[in-house]
């Protein structure tokens, strides 16, 4: 049965944006856990500790995670993506700050709206809302260039900002492929869990392979910040990111979380004193506006076009 909706609602607007102010912090957490916490291993003991939780709750509401349904292939390779998509965010971490960090990976939108209409024709952009996302890529753009002409973070924050952006383009390709094949059918749980196993043992793997120190200590902090990667981002809000993908068009989903940089400035200012620059402001102001064009309410179409069948998603 098709439960899919045409446009957002107030519930998936609600959930987006707590989603969107849980992955602003989401940076800060994970940055205040490098100081004690390799960010390979890091990255890896979240992806485990949160497919763990994911099995107990599947478990408890009877949820089947492990029946064959064509769905094997496309998991793995959305694991793999996933992986290496957060090995670039953990270790661009040590380059640059967690609010450009944030910026950047919210370049994921636009590749979502670029692939979306080759498989599902209905969620084609219209010129204004095309426009909307070029004005807030050239906003990214704009903050991108400060890591090379007056760098803040150290001569190799241009490193952390590339590989920002490296991890939003393998965020929008998850995205299209999570439509493009089975995944789109599947529980947002076996959806999720898929990516979780397999990032956990891949990253895993990767920290072993690039001799990464076990940690001698970990004090409280790097713990609740690892906790609340594991429980609260990886997975309560990104169980909710999949069952919206699942509900709504992935293109309105994808455009309205460019918020979530707002979010991500204001707690690594907050909580990190890190410095707010004017092209990281034109950034956001950017963003902000692409947001508003991307999502706004479409025109009536005209009287000759109503008769004509609305087009049909794929599968």
């Amino acid at each position: 049965m098709n439960d899919r909706k045409a446009r957002l609602d107030g519930l998936a607007v609600v959930l987006v944006m707590t989603c969107c102010a849980l992955w602003g912090l989401n940076q800060v957490a994970a940055k205040v856990a490098l100081n004690e916490i390799p960010p390979l291993m890091q990255a890896s003991a979240r992806s485990l500790g949160a497919a763990l939780l994911l099995w107990l709750w599947a478990t408890a509401r009877g949820i089947k995670l492990w029946q064959r349904d064509g769905t094997a292939a496309a998991g793995i390779a959305a694991g793999l993506i996933f992986a290496v998509e957060f090995g670039m965010i953990f270790v661009g971490l040590q380059y640059t700050a967690a609010s450009r960090m944030i910026v950047f990976l919210y370049v994921a939108p636009f590749v979502v709206a670029l692939g979306m209409p080759f498989i599902v024709p209905s969620e084609r952009l219209d010129r204004l809302q095309l426009l909307g996302l070029s004005v807030a890529f050239g906003g990214v753009v704009w903050a991108f260039y400060e890591g090379f002409v007056q760098p803040l973070h150290g001569e190799l924050q241009w490193l952390g900002d590339a590989l920002a952006l490296g991890a939003s383009v393998l965020w929008g390709a998850t995205t299209l492929l999570l439509r493009a094949s089975r995944l789109s059918t599947a529980p947002p749980e076996k959806t999720l869990l898929y990516q979780l196993a397999v990032s956990a043992v891949a990253l895993g793997l990767a920290s072993w392979v690039a001799g990464e120190p076990w940690p001698e200590k970990v004090g409280a902090l790097s713990m609740w910040s690892l906790g609340f990667q594991t429980v609260i981002v990886t997975f309560a809000s990104y169980l909710i990111w999949f069952w919206l993908l699942r509900h709504y068009p992935a293109t309105r989903v994808s455009a309205f979380t460019l918020l979530t940089p707002v979010f991500g400035l204001l707690a690594g200012v907050i909580l990190l004193s890190e410095p707010v620059t004017l092209r990281l402001v034109v950034a956001l102001a950017a963003v902000a506006a692409g947001i508003a064009l991307v999502n706004r309410r479409p025109a009536a179409p005209p009287a000759a076009s109503l008769a004509s069948p609305p087009p049909k998603e794929t599968p």
